[in-house]
């Protein structure tokens, strides 16, 4: 009896209290002689438990709880506001989570202290994606794909390109009377994407690279050694297989004879030295923007299209400036200077991005051959920097009833540093534009032509670091106007 009582009062509190300092004693502790030599600290926080850290803490507020943005409230309230910096372990590494605009802007535009990364992603992705890239490599493949996606010749390309596809969907959904919006959002986002870049048209081919994407996105964020992360690393194998297939044979084709996609402009664009891109470097790219792309915009679409069944207030200012467009076309199809006219869709697309921002985080890595002083807290040499952008976006302090639908809001421009739906800096997405425009042909050719309701409404959300999803999708009725 005295051992099982010696065992419950002593050993187990005892190795309790270890667990919960462990990771502070062997990641904070050696480093406060030197921080206090220094007259700094590091930011206030705790390192959670050995190994893992605070990620169930992390996964209790976004899978259970399903309230993210109180992960960040909690430690506002224990920690107080501070500079906006919070020390922590997350994803096997000790971390500061920085969730201010100021240090957000300084961490996006200090390049020459901060190393941009996402966790896992060049097996994945490819050594060469943007995503992975540092320094002038990542500037100079940058340069070549914002000249392929974002000149306004190319944005006049794309417009014509995808409306075809916008139309025959839409026709169908009213056809069909009801659709489950997130699928029928993500099928259109991927038929014109592929389009867009390989010029692939629907049929069995493009159902297999449909496949292969699920399997990316299913385990771009995944830990290795997981088995959804080694079938996103075949599924990646695979698309670049299929994708250098098509890249030999236009290399050995007439070159005359061009598909005038995406593919084709990438291999055109030429670096400030007369370089082309090479294959790897092709490749890597065209799938890293497919799958930055894919899910985003359609989840974009669907979360626009069940809004404005909800608001018909807002669908009544959308159709009206829409309306005046098309009114002013010959033809059925609008262009990319007719996007930019459109002031209030452009508000609606900003709302979409801010309130339903798909990338929450951006991931920076500290060089390793220095420590950094940032607000006058000290950032540990080698120790991981999380940029928490979606709590720019919920936080009161910056947007007035900020999970209220209110396109309007825009009337106004935000506080510096609080829009922060692309990122920032040199690694603010070089797809903007191409999504911003897809979007908005998709609200125009809907708002013109078509009358939509809700039908049966799932409430169950499912959140990821990145994407807030509904389970069951939305159900839309729609018909012809």
């Amino acid at each position: 009896m005295g051992i099982w009582l010696t065992l419950l009062f002593g050993i187990v509190p005892l190795l309790g209290w270890l667990l919960r300092w462990w990771n502070e004693f062997w990641y904070v502790f050696p480093l406060r002689k030197q921080c206090s030599s220094a007259g700094t600290n590091l930011p206030p926080g705790h390192m959670g438990i050995p190994f893992f850290g605070e990620l169930f803490t992390f996964l209790w507020y976004f899978m259970v709880v399903r309230h993210p943005d109180d992960f960040i409230n909690s430690k506002r309230r224990k920690y107080g506001d501070g500079v906006g910096m919070y020390r922590t372990y997350l994803f096997g590494s000790p971390t500061i989570i920085a969730c201010f605009p100021s240090i957000n802007q300084f961490v996006f535009n200090s390049s020459d202290l901060f190393v941009g990364e996402w966790p896992t992603a060049e097996p994945v992705l490819g050594r060469n994606a943007l995503v992975v890239a540092q320094g002038k490599a990542h500037a100079r493949l940058k340069s070549h794909v914002i000249n392929a996606i974002n000149r306004p010749d190319a944005l006049r390309r794309i417009a014509l390109l995808v409306q075809p596809r916008v139309r025959a969907a839409l026709q169908s959904w009213a056809q069909n009377g009801k659709i489950n919006a997130h699928d029928e959002t993500k099928k259109l986002t991927f038929e014109n994407i592929v389009k867009l870049f390989v010029s692939y048209e629907p049929g069995p081919l493009l159902d297999t690279i449909s496949q292969l994407f699920v399997g990316i996105l299913q385990g771009v964020r995944s830990k290795p050694p997981t088995t959804a992360y080694q079938h996103a690393v075949q599924c990646r194998k695979d698309i670049e297989e299929i994708f250098r297939v098509e890249l030999e044979k236009r290399k050995n084709q007439n070159r005359t004879e061009t598909m005038d996609d995406l593919m084709d402009r990438m291999m055109q664009t030429e670096d400030d030295e007369g370089n082309n891109l090479l294959d790897e470097e092709m490749l890597d790219n065209i799938i890293n923007l497919m799958v930055a792309g894919y899910e985003s915009t359609a989840l974009s679409s669907m979360w626009a299209i069940y809004y404005l069944a909800k608001f018909p207030n807002v669908l009544k200012k959308l159709r009206e400036e829409n309306m005046a467009i098309s009114q002013n076309k010959k033809g059925d199809f609008i262009t990319s200077e007719d996007v930019s006219k459109m002031k209030y869709t452009s508000k609606v697309c900003m709302h979409q991005f801010y309130e339903k921002t798909h990338t929450s985080c951006f991931f920076f890595s500290g060089k390793d051959d220095a420590w950094i002083l940032l607000a006058g807290y000290k950032i540990p040499k080698g120790w991981k920097v999380i940029l928490w952008l979606r709590y720019l976006h919920t936080n009161p302090e910056n947007f007035e009833d900020p999970m209220c639908f209110n396109p309007d809001r825009w009337n106004e421009s935000p506080k510096p540093g609080t829009y922060r739906v692309f990122g920032g800096g040199p690694r603010i997405c070089a797809g903007n534009m191409l999504a911003r425009l897809q979007i908005s042909i998709l609200l125009h050719h809907l708002a013109v032509g078509y009358n939509f309701w809700h039908g049966d409404i799932s409430k169950s959300l499912w959140w990821s670091p990145e994407f807030m999803k509904p389970i069951a999708g939305r159900l839309i009725g729609a018909k012809d106007e």
